[in-house]
């Protein structure tokens, strides 16, 4: 009986874009760059087995599948820009970026935006 070893989770954000989907690596690398402009003093990390951003605490992360994107800010987040998502399919803590369309950039930025100046305004030690 032939041993399968499961394949290495990747160590860095490249690497992680580099093993995700080919339909999505594009959507990565772009929503990878706006998300570096917005925080550009944050730690990238792999956690969980997806890349996160952290300044010292959670500001986002994302996930790739098989066709479409997760972008994670917080609920908090997600919940104060409620109408702006009204056309975006969302659950709690998710925005999902489908793969066959066009990644709503500015809206992403503003989410992101908000998310750094709320992390950085909190008082707490609470990572999330």
């Amino acid at each position: 009986m032939e041993q399968r070893l499961a394949a290495p989770h990747p160590a860095t954000i490249d690497a992680y874009i580099a093993a995700a989907p080919a339909a999505g690596q594009p959507h990565l690398r772009q929503l990878h760059a706006l998300l570096q402009g917005v925080a550009p003093k944050a730690e990238q990390v792999i956690k969980w087995g997806h890349p996160f951003f952290i300044e010292p605490r959670f500001l986002f992360s994302v996930s790739a599948h098989k066709a479409h994107l997760s972008f994670a800010p917080s609920a908090e987040a997600l919940q104060h820009f409620g109408a702006e998502l009204k056309n975006h399919q969302t659950t709690k803590n998710f925005l999902k970026l489908p793969y066959d369309a066009p990644l709503p950039e500015a809206l992403i930025r503003r989410i992101a935006e908000y998310r750094v100046k709320a992390v950085a305004a909190r008082q707490d030690d609470a990572f999330w």
